[in-house]
């Protein structure tokens, strides 16, 4: 399912912790991708459709480093194509013993347009990586070459990244607290009830931020507060 552009725009206004709630509402428990953060901070969030790479463990006689001049090896062919405005994200076991990718392919996926990079292993030149102007998370920055623990197997299958399921198409959003992962088919529902769940999120805000208790206000169950909310968003235009 393409995820259309105004379920884009709104989903980049929205934090993964209201998003979390939403899907929580919902019954999706393990959709936040564990043990993730990006290597700079974010004005934004990151979103983009789900393109995968499956690694598993290295066997030594089949990740020399020539395989790298195979144009077919998964890994290479997998920053050829993955489409732009996704985001890919790696199954890599959970292991930053060895790196996932680097700052030269991290690099082609920002010149084709790639929305973001995700990976529950680590990133090589992650200080280069974070100056890129694309949105990348890892768990920890790792020198070693992917060949050293990890052979790329499979490109656009369903995946686990960080105990997260990821089916290819889903909806990948990453901001300064980690990555979740929204089911494609709930996408448009999600960010619209997103988008109205941080309106009242940011009203509560300011009311806390004013001395008011959050006890009857959030979650708002004193009615009083609803005319206040009605007269806030006419106010900010929300």
């Amino acid at each position: 399912m393409a995820l259309n552009q105004e379920t884009r725009d709104k989903l980049r206004q929205v934090s993964t912790a209201t998003l979390a709630t939403a899907l929580y509402k919902r019954g999706f428990r393990t959709q936040f991708i564990q043990d993730v953060t990006p290597l700079r901070p974010l004005a934004e969030s990151m979103v983009g459709e789900a393109f995968t790479l499956r690694y598993m463990p290295a066997r030594e006689d089949l990740n020399r480093l020539e395989v790298f001049r195979d144009r077919a090896h998964p890994q290479r062919k997998a920053v050829e194509e993955c489409p732009p405005g996704a985001v890919m994200v790696m199954d890599s076991r959970k292991d930053p013993r060895a790196a996932s990718a680097g700052s030269i392919l991290v690099t082609r996926l920002q010149v084709r347009g790639v929305a973001g990079v995700v990976t529950d292993g680590g990133f090589r030149d992650a200080l280069e990586i974070g100056g890129l102007n694309i949105p990348a998370f890892h768990s920890r920055p790792s020198a070693p070459t992917n060949l050293t623990l990890h052979q790329a197997i499979d490109i656009n299958v369903p995946i686990g990244c960080g105990d997260a399921p990821v089916f290819p198409g889903d909806v990948i959003v990453g901001d300064n607290d980690g990555v979740i992962v929204i089911p494609a088919h709930l996408a448009d529902e999600i960010a619209e009830e997103a988008t109205e769940m941080t309106a009242y999120e940011d009203f509560v805000t300011e009311r806390v931020q004013g001395g008011q208790s959050i006890l009857g206000l959030y979650p708002m169950t004193d009615e009083s507060n609803q005319p206040l909310f009605k007269e806030w968003r006419a106010k900010k235009r929300r």
